[in-house]
C-alpha cells in the first residue's frame, strides 16, 4: 500500500466509515426495491420508474464503496447480518402508501449523507483524496435526488 502514500492505521479508520456506507447502501437498495415491487396507486408509473432509477444507482455504489475498501487493501463487509449490525438505515414494510415511501426515503438520504459526511472527515484525516473525491460525488448527486423526492412529495399533498 506504499505506492498510495497513506496511513495504515487512519487507513483503517476510513475504510470502518466505508463500511458503515456499504452497509447503508444496501439496506437503502433492499428498500427501493421493495418499494419499486409494491408502489401501487395512480402514482404507480411515476415511482416504479423512480425507484428502479435509484436502486440501479444505489448498485453502482455499493460496487464502487467495495472496490475503494480493496483500493486501500482492506475488505469490504459482504454478509447481511454485518449490514444490518452496521446500518443506520432500517428496513421498511410492503404495505406502504406512495407518499409514505418517498417520506421514508428522503429521511434515509439524510442518514447517508450524515455518514458520507463522516466517511469524509475521517478521510480528510488521513490525506484520503480519493475517498473525498468518490463520496463528494455521492453526496451532491443524493442530494438532488432528495430535493426531487421532495418536491415530487409536496405535489401529492397538496
Amino acid at each position: 500500500m506504499a505506492y498510495l502514500n497513506l496511513d495504515e492505521n487512519k487507513t483503517k479508520d476510513t475504510v470502518k466509515e466505508l463500511n458503515i456506507l456499504l452497509a447503508d447502501y444496501h439496506l437503502y437498495y433492499q428498500k427501493l426495491r421493495n418499494f419499486h415491487w409494491n408502489v401501487i396507486g395512480k402514482n404507480f408509473f411515476d415511482l416504479h420508474e423512480k425507484f428502479e432509477e435509484l436502486y440501479d444507482d444505489a448498485k453502482i455504489k455499493i460496487d464502487e464503496i467495495a472496490e475503494r475498501i480493496l483500493t486501500l487493501r482492506l475488505k469490504p463487509k459482504s454478509n447481511l447480518s454485518d449490514y444490518l449490525a452496521l446500518s443506520s438505515v432500517e428496513e421498511s414494510d410492503a404495505e406502504l402508501e406512495d407518499f409514505e415511501m418517498v417520506e421514508m426515503l428522503i429521511e434515509d438520504h439524510g442518514t447517508i449523507i450524515q455518514q458520507m459526511r463522516k466517511v469524509i472527515n475521517t478521510a480528510d484525516a488521513a490525506s484520503d483524496e480519493g475517498t473525498i473525491d468518490l463520496v463528494g460525488a455521492y453526496i451532491r448527486e443524493l442530494e438532488k435526488s432528495s430535493w426531487m423526492l421532495e418536491v415530487w412529495s409536496k405535489k401529492i399533498k397538496a
